[in-house]
């Protein structure tokens, strides 16, 4: 699993919190408990703090399952999202014109209420394909359902209805056999376990269905508020990525990076720069992925580089490892998202 895109350190936003909070204590689980059974430090947890990281978050999911003896933890943490959850980018949602629009603008904001991983859909005939790529992989299938579980109630919740179920499939294993109906009350359906990706699909008119009572009118500033917040977010990047990103996009053209030559380049050696960039909640190969991901769609604006050729400026030796990179960060291959 490629490593997620980072320019800041990952975390969670204290109300996206809210629900496993919430789940654990209709179990008889407190914050307390959670606290010591993760090793976060007393108060960690309550009252809430504005965020945490999003490493902390997996774990308390994790020991949650454990403490409330639940093997489905993660479905009932979803079942509690409320759209306070989701922050500014809850508002938001809830004023598009269409579900077409709540995906776009989820694929734009879902990083203000955390950084456990990306969204990104795609449409194939007359199926929409819903992707949430996971950036702590299939080990931790409570997150996965989580997500997925939240959608599924948030998206009944903005159409006023019970939605058709999603044809799903998750890259986890789905837990106990014996007690895998719980995924059909929770979600409408038998999801496929052990899949290449976690892929919601549905019929694409769906996307054109509008957003009963959204109000509009708010849209552009609310729209506006999530920019500026994003803006924040991307100025309040440690310095150390920003440093080791302008290095990686001045070394790629020449050849491949590596860890060491960029940590000369910086004057550090290269312990030095792995622990400088732990700190700030970030590794070299996330630092070197994002680097290539943005380089990437600049390249492929340019109708006159072939596939080929972007792989040799972005340091790869064969195109097929390019392809395989770029479906990872975006969901679809360069090709298609060059003709998209």
């Amino acid at each position: 699993m490629t490593s997620p895109l980072f320019d800041h350190a990952k975390r969670v936003a204290g109300s996206y919190l809210q629900p496993l909070l919430e789940a654990a204590a209709l179990r008889g689980v407190t914050a307390q408990a959670l606290e010591h059974a993760a090793g976060l430090p007393p108060g960690a947890l309550e009252p809430l703090p504005e965020s945490l990281p999003a490493d902390d978050y997996v774990r308390l999911l994790d020991v949650g399952a454990a403490l409330a003896n639940d093997p489905h933890f993660g479905l009932h943490v979803g079942q509690c999202v409320k759209l306070g959850t989701y922050t500014v980018y809850g508002l938001i949602l809830l004023s598009c014109r269409d579900f077409g629009q709540v995906f776009e603008q989820t694929m734009r904001y879902e990083q203000l209420a955390h950084d456990l991983g990306r969204s990104a859909i795609t449409i194939d005939d007359d199926l929409a394909h819903y992707t949430w790529h996971s950036h702590y992989g299939s080990a931790h299938r409570h997150l996965a359902d989580s997500v997925f579980a939240g959608i599924r109630v948030f998206s009944n919740w903005l159409a006023g209805i019970t939605l058709p179920a999603n044809q799903l499939t998750l890259t986890h294993d789905g837990g106990p056999p014996a007690l895998r109906e719980e995924y059909v009350k929770v979600l409408g359906d038998m999801p496929l376990f052990n899949a290449e990706a976690n892929v919601a699909s549905f019929n694409a008119m769906m996307l054109s269905w509008p957003v009963p009572n959204a109000d509009v009118s708010l849209y552009p500033v609310l729209q506006q508020h999530a920019e500026q917040l994003l803006q924040q977010r991307a100025s309040n990047a440690p310095a150390i990525t920003q440093q080791v990103h302008d290095a990686i996009v001045a070394g790629l053209s020449g050849g491949q990076v590596r860890l060491a030559t960029i940590a000369d380049a910086l004057k550090l050696s290269p312990r030095t720069l792995q622990r400088k960039l732990s700190d700030a909640g970030a590794t070299f190969q996330q630092v070197l992925d994002q680097a290539r991901f943005a380089l990437a769609k600049q390249y492929l604006k340019r109708q006159e580089l072939n596939l080929v050729d972007i792989a040799f400026l972005l340091g790869y030796q064969e195109q097929s490892a390019f392809n395989h990179a770029f479906k990872e960060w975006a969901g679809i291959n360069p090709g298609a998202w060059r003709s998209g």
